[in-house]
């Protein structure tokens, strides 16, 4: 059995505890963090079920690889839906059909799920409640589709060019403190690629927009930032390659410009998932979920309270 089987059997019936080990743990998204399999099962999923009485969760991307630690990884991105109903973590039901993004990385062991990293877009349900606590997104707030080529349940092949692209990439953007040129953006997206964002920041078109509504002021917010990529998961397979570490990256918010947070000289670590697809030898789509919460409230707000204050 391979590590999609695992998980497609997993993800069938959304609550099968036992393809996971016994001491497996679960990261999940601020504010549920750190859990049990119980914990998860009984917890944040209980939850989500009786405020989506009739939830479905329908994955637009899924696919696994090996590690540079040698462990199988499967990647899975989509989203939950169905009639939000009940209050989920105080944030009002709409009572009409709502969605939230999720990344989900399990890590295969003897044919169970020995770890999960994942992230929900909580702050996505506030959008649709009408009960949005932070700042406006730069980006397009709207319902992230999946993969233009709509293949990303049929992913197949050696993703070794894919994943040197994204490496080489992700290595050029280290010399942002050198100017715009020497990232060279061009070499590695395509002009008219999609980045989309979380909740909070919101979808980017093309390299202008990717720098206008997210890299720009990311950058002048915190010019320090460090990615912790040795701690990292990288996995590719075809055209795609996802990453994810608990957390991904570790900067002090010294500048001002992003999400309206004025700047504190804080030092906090950020958790982002990603899954990119290559088309033509660059970077066509890019996916990206960040705890938003997390980072908030290393800050020191508990943006949660503020929503309910709001509500």
């Amino acid at each position: 059995m391979n590590g999609q089987d695992v998980v497609n059997g997993l993800l069938a019936g959304i609550r099968d505890a036992g393809a996971f080990i016994d001491d497996a743990q679960v990261h999940l998204a601020h504010p549920f963090e750190t859990l049990t399999v119980e914990g998860y099962f009984g917890g944040p999923l209980t939850q989500l079920a009786e405020a989506f009485p009739d939830l479905e969760r329908r994955d637009t991307i899924r696919m696994e690889g090996v590690d540079g630690h040698n462990q199988l990884w499967v990647g899975v991105c989509g989203y939950y839906c169905g009639t939000f109903a009940a209050p989920f973590l105080d944030i009002p039901p709409t009572r009409r059909m709502a969605v939230m993004r999720y990344h989900e990385f399990y890590r295969i062991q003897d044919g169970k799920v020995a770890e999960m990293q994942a992230l929900w877009d909580i702050p996505e349900l506030m959008i649709q409640a009408g009960a949005w606590p932070m700042g406006p997104s730069l980006g397009r707030e709207w319902h992230v589709p999946g993969p233009a080529l709509q293949d990303g349940l049929r992913i197949e092949g050696d993703g070794a060019r894919a994943l040197q692209i994204v490496g080489d990439m992700l290595g050029r953007l280290h010399h942002s403190a050198e100017g715009e040129e020497a990232m060279r953006l061009p070499d590695y997206w395509h002009e008219n690629a999609s980045w989309y964002g979380p909740s909070g920041i919101g979808t980017c078109r093309g390299i202008k927009g990717f720098r206008a509504h997210h890299q720009i002021p990311f950058l002048n917010a915190m010019p320090n930032r460090r990615g912790l990529i040795e701690q990292g998961h990288f996995l590719a397979q075809g055209n795609y390659v996802g990453f994810t570490a608990w957390p991904g990256m570790e900067m002090t918010l010294s500048g001002d410009g992003w999400l309206g947070i004025a700047p504190s000289g804080q030092v906090i670590t950020m958790r982002s998932l990603d899954f990119w697809r290559i088309e033509d030898g660059k970077i066509a789509e890019n996916w990206v979920l960040v705890d938003l919460l997390h980072a908030w409230h290393q800050l020191g707000v508990d943006v949660l309270a503020r929503m309910r204050q709001l509500a």
